[in-house]
């Protein structure tokens, strides 16, 4: 028997049992800590690798894997299931993971209690949300990264950062809360919350229960949009994610694509087209909800001040992108959209981290929390200009001066991030969007965009992805003009090699996306595809049988001739 269906299991039992390590070890032993933390979120990652591959191979029927941990048959029992679309989640969460933990091995990890404990309790509900296959184990996990959240975002104090915490932490009770009201409608309407048998028993409702059911599938859907970051709910989300520390801020980037890959994954399989009379319930408050939210992101990005609300600002501006084109529910469109949400959410973990760095330039502030004995050493801040060198009003050498490489390496990342966010040719950013507007111009692949005229949602969208690209670029640009261009007489920030290096793995990914973009279009197109058609996740989780006890495989035996 292969032991493929068994590593689904394992990016969750990995970082529970971390987690357990790590407490028993107490406050005394965090160098240990940071290495053993940093080896189960390496581990992880490469689990999940596996898993991606795993996922390519015409031997998983449907590209689809199932594990049942209890043993029992679904709908009964617990079910976890991995496809194209969770894969390519948990590859990205590990990655950002990985990113930002070994940021936070720089100095982070030692401004507050159990830093790592949290780290790996809040990557166990990640990878448990995107594997699970029901909607109470789906709560469960919610509630896990959620708990985790709660302490990683007051992690390092700070009267900005208390105060934004308890905000987070009362709407997120109350989108929990959402959450339950609308599980409890949906499973009494049904029956069930395993997600394939919802997906066999909607289109069978009665037409007196169909009212309910969709009360309680808005109700859900409000938990989730509120989680996604989608206008009006998301007001919360700025100054919480403002507020965190930079690692914390970079993992929360991946938090708000659990809310748009559980409407993805509910409402293509729930509401896909073959749900009889609840087909494509709620697509048209995905896509204007999803404008509106380009619409005043986008505006308030131009108002910004700050990296880190930029930062923020440009997280809902993507999540806006990614819920409109959900809603229109064509599978090159929904491709496009998956490919945008890689690039866009390693250029956006990439700018939390780099907001950190950028600001301690203006203050020339250091680092407080330990020795610099591994702090890099500053760069000569200028030379003494060669004889006949032309010099300034003040004296100084108009050639002949060296930018401090820290400057010149936070700058150039910063050029790198706004590009990508942005959107800006040639990098993934810019394919991403491309490959949105070539869908919504021609959304079957057919070259036959004149015949099948564009709706008015799409024009709206289309431009959309032009003005928030427009208005990104305007404040990116005088961001970086006040930061980077503006003459201020200020020392060279001191920076740790951890600080840098998943920067430049953030940066470099996007960058190998960009000359390897066709491969991955074609992953999530058949992700895209997938989805389109929910029969082979159904008949995948419905189809998968509990192995027998030995007693009953000995009784099988035994009647059998």
């Amino acid at each position: 028997m292969s032991l493929m269906p068994h590593l689904i299991v394992a990016p969750i039992l990995l970082p529970l049992l971390t987690a357990a390590v790590m407490l028993m070890l107490g406050e005394k032993h965090r160098p240990l800590k940071a290495r053993i933390n940093l080896f189960s979120s390496m581990l992880g990652l490469g689990i999940s690798v596996l898993l991606l591959c795993w996922t390519q191979q015409t031997g998983v029927p449907g590209s689809v894997g199932v594990y049942l941990p209890g043993n029992w048959q679904a709908p009964f029992g617990i079910v976890l299931v991995v496809d194209r679309l969770s894969a390519l989640l948990l590859v990205l969460t590990g990655i950002i993971g990985v990113s930002a933990l070994l940021f936070a091995m720089a100095r982070w990890d030692r401004a507050g209690a159990s830093f790592h404990a949290l780290f790996q309790i809040q990557l166990m509900g990640l990878y448990g949300a995107f594997l699970t296959a029901d909607l109470f184990n789906l709560f469960v996990f919610f509630e896990v990264l959620l708990a985790a959240s709660y302490g990683l975002m007051l992690h390092g104090s700070g009267r900005a950062r208390v105060s934004a915490g308890l905000h987070y932490v009362a709407i997120n009770l109350l989108a929990s809360s959402l959450f339950l009201i609308g599980a409890a409608m949906i499973y009494g309407v049904t029956g069930t919350l395993n997600m394939a048998d919802l997906a066999l028993k909607i289109p069978l409702v009665p037409e007196a229960d169909r009212g309910l059911l969709h009360a309680g599938a808005a109700i859900l859907a409000t938990a989730f949009l509120a989680k996604a970051g989608m206008w009006p709910l998301n007001f919360w989300l700025v100054p919480a994610y403002s507020a965190a520390s930079a690692p914390v801020a970079a993992m929360f980037a991946i938090m708000t694509k659990v809310g748009v890959y559980t409407l993805l994954r509910l409402w293509t399989l729930l509401f896909s087209g073959q749900a009889g009379a609840s087909a494509y319930f709620g697509g048209d408050w995905l896509i204007y909800g999803g404008m509106a939210t380009i619409v005043c992101a986008g505006l308030a990005i131009l108002a910004a001040q700050r990296l880190e609300r930029m930062a923020s600002l440009s997280i809902l501006v993507s999540a806006g992108i990614l819920l409109a084109a959900i809603g229109f529910a064509q599978p090159r469109l929904v491709a496009g959209a998956l490919f945008y949400l890689v690039s866009s959410t390693l250029a956006l973990s990439a700018l939390f981290l780099l907001a950190e760095l950028i600001e301690r330039s203006r203050s020339a502030n250091e680092i407080p929390l330990d020795d610099e004995a591994e702090a890099l050493p500053r760069p000569m801040e200028s030379l003494q200009p060669p004889p006949g060198t032309n010099l300034d009003d003040e004296q100084k050498a108009v050639v002949g001066q060296v930018i401090p490489w820290t400057m010149a390496f936070l700058g150039l990342s910063f050029i790198a991030c706004a590009l990508l966010i942005v959107g800006m040719p040639p990098l993934s950013g810019f394919i991403g969007k491309l490959s949105l507007i070539g869908a919504l111009l021609d959304p079957l692949g057919l070259g036959q965009a004149s015949e099948a005229p564009l709706s008015s949602a799409g024009w709206g969208l289309l431009a959309l992805l032009v003005l928030s690209g427009l208005a990104s670029l305007i404040a990116f640009s005088r961001l970086g003009i006040q930061r980077f261009w503006t003459p201020q007489e200020r020392p060279s920030p001191l920076l740790r090699r951890f600080e840098c290096v998943p920067i430049i793995a953030l940066l470099g990914l996007c960058m190998l996306l960009t000359v390897k973009a066709e491969p991955l279009l074609r992953f999530t197109q058949a992700a895209a595809d997938s989805l389109n058609d929910p029969q082979q996740y159904v008949m995948a989780v419905l189809g998968t049988r509990a192995i027998p006890s030995p007693e009953a495989q000995a009784a099988l035996q035994e009647v059998q001739p």
